[in-house]
Parts: structure tokens; sequence; C-alpha cells
């Protein structure tokens, strides 16, 4: 069979899905994407809570859906899980969910971090921790290669994942040193929380904010860390949107010139059906900004350089409940199953917008 053949094939295959957690805000997007998908059919979208009510009751874009909420313990056999639960869940579950699905994605921060001893360092240890080693980070774009046949997919952490499509180019370039001194800042919206985000996530408490949260020792700092090699200080604050990340990162490196910088982020980026460069140019929108990709799974990318600090400032903007989430979980179970990439992804976002 020809690469065109089997490209043909896999675009007509269909494959059935579970989405556990179905309730929630990742579980919600995560349905409305898998309801459009070309070759996926939702066979199950699991609440306790809402069990045997329709879809529609929480999630109002999806009132069309023919689907009810089932009880996560009685999971149908299906060719993909989505696991969109809080830390802790899916190593719980992670037999049961192996055991009835050929290709398990975790949206969770569960399975993100490659060792033990990493659970142990920035967690409260891991339940399951035979598994660790069959989990591939779910970034495409940092780990396509690996998760080619993948069944079992990590998700990325949406505020890691938006320093780390910042930075990347920067160190497979080697424009970035190991040695060399990163500061990570990012401004999140109020979805990350969740939809039982509590009182710090409800309007009149998050309204107008822009509130450290994380000054230090934020989880998600592990898994930058992990991914590219190299040592970050991470900072994470709340702001007044509702959907977003925007990353700003400080490298403190030798000399580099803004055509260098093209030419390292063109190399990485210039294929990639998900990722958008911004830096600079004319207009109101003249860097990466949540508002621009929100409801779709790209991200913006942008850089300057301050010659004076010895400085190279990055910035990433994107959707946290998209691309941070929900939209990179889809995108890595496209390369998994060898689909294309931007099935059920290929949509744009939409100008104007209010609060994202």
């Amino acid at each position: 069979m020809s690469a065109v053949d089997r490209d043909a094939t896999a675009a007509t295959e269909t494959y059935t899905a579970t989405v556990i957690g179905a309730s929630g805000f990742t579980g919600g997007e995560l349905c409305r994407l898998l309801a459009d998908h070309p070759n996926v059919e939702i066979e199950a979208a699991t609440s306790r809570q809402y069990e045997n009510r329709s879809l529609g009751t929480v999630h109002p874009n999806l009132r069309d859906l023919d689907l009810r909420f089932s009880d996560p313990e009685e999971l149908p056999a299906t060719d993909l899980l989505f696991a969109a639960t809080p830390h802790g869940v899916s190593m719980e579950q992670i037999d049961a969910f192996r055991a009835t699905a050929e290709t398990v994605v975790d949206l969770s921060a569960d399975f993100r971090l490659p060792t033990e001893a990493a659970y142990d360092e920035w967690y409260d240890g891991h339940d399951a921790p035979a598994h660790l080693d069959d989990a591939v980070y779910g970034l495409p774009e940092l780990t396509r290669s690996e998760l080619v046949g993948a069944d079992l997919i990590a998700a990325g952490g949406c505020n890691a994942t938006a320093a780390l499509v910042g930075l990347a180019p920067l160190v497979e370039s080697e424009i970035l040193d190991t040695d060399d001194r990163v500061v990570v800042d990012v401004k999140v919206g109020s979805s990350e929380g969740g939809a039982g985000g509590g009182k710090a996530a409800a309007h009149p408490e998050r309204s107008g904010v822009v509130r450290p949260y994380a000054p230090t020792g934020h989880r998600h700092q592990a898994e930058i860390e992990a991914y590219l090699g190299i040592e970050t200080a991470f900072t994470a604050h709340a702001v007044d949107m509702t959907r977003g990340a925007s990353a700003t990162c400080h490298a403190f490196t030798d000399p580099v010139s803004k055509r260098d910088l093209w030419s390292a982020y063109r190399d990485a980026y210039e294929a990639e059906p998900f990722v958008q460069l911004v830096a600079g140019g004319s207009g109101v929108y003249r860097y990466p900004e949540p508002k621009s990709v929100a409801g779709t799974n790209h991200a913006e990318v942008g850089f300057e350089v301050d010659p004076d600090a010895g400085r190279v400032v990055v910035f990433s903007a994107l959707d946290n409940l998209m691309k941070g989430s929900a939209g990179q979980a889809v995108h890595a179970a496209n390369v998994a199953l060898e689909l294309p990439e931007t099935a059920g992804l290929d949509h744009r976002g939409l100008h104007p917008v209010g609060a994202p």
C-alpha cells in the first residue's frame, strides 16, 4: 500500500471514544471537538454528578448531541479513552482505563513527568509508577515521532505548554545554553481552575485582578525542565480572562540577532499546523495574544532582543482549554493513530471577541 493509500485509509477510518470527566470544562471541550471529528464517534461521556442527564444540561453548546452522561464505573470497550479528571484519579484507575481502550489520553498531571523521582519531588509520589515508562508526553511539536503508535499519552499542562512552545526553538537551535538563566512568567484565565475552581475563581473575586498565585514552586515548572533540559524560574498569575494563557519568557544568554531568532523559529515552526509566529510588525496585535486564539488549537509565538541586557524576550499565547488541554489531547491522538493532524481541529478563531 502506498503512502497516499495509507493516508486515504486513515482519513476514512472511524474510532470509538469515551470521555471520562465529561462534565468539566476540559471534558466539555473534548466532547465538542470529538463530536465534529471526522474519524471519531463518542460512545460514552461520564459524570457521577450528572449521570443520565443530557450533555446539554451542563454544556449548552452541546444541546444538539443525543448523548447522556453515564456512570464512570461502567466503561464500554472503545478505541480511545480521554481522561479529564483531577490529579490522582487516572493513576488509580489506569489499569481499568487501559483494559477498556486501546489508546488512553490522560489530561491530568498523572503521567506527564518521566520518572517516579520527579513525582516524589513535585507531587506526593505516584501510585502507578510502572506505567510511567509507557507514557508519551502529548505535545506533538516536541514529541511527534514518539507519539506515533503510542497507547498512553499524557497531555501537557497549559502553563507548561505555553512556555515549551515559546522556548523550545531556542534550545533546539542552541541559542539557549543549559547554563543560561531563564525566567518564565505566565498569566492565565479562570478556566484553568476547572468547573470546581472554588472561591478564588468566582467572578467577584477574579474580576479585575492580576494576582500572583504561584510565585515559586508551580508544578508545571517540572514539565518545562523535564522536556527542555534547562532550569527555569517560574511564576504564575491569575488574571481577568476566562480562556487563555500568556507566557513571557526572559532568557539571559549570549548576544543574538533578530535574524538568528527568525531563523530558529522558522526552522522549528514553519511546517507546524498549529503554531503561528507573531513578532512585531504593525497593527494592534503585534505580539501573541490569547484573545486571538480563543477557541482554537493554535498557539502564537513571538520574540524580541534586548541587547543591552543580554536578554531574549519570548512571548507565547494559547487557549488553556484547547492548545493547553483538550485540543492538544486530540492533536496527540491524531498523531498516535496516524490520522490527519488537523482532523477535528481545523477552525479559526474569532475577531472581534469578548473576554476570552
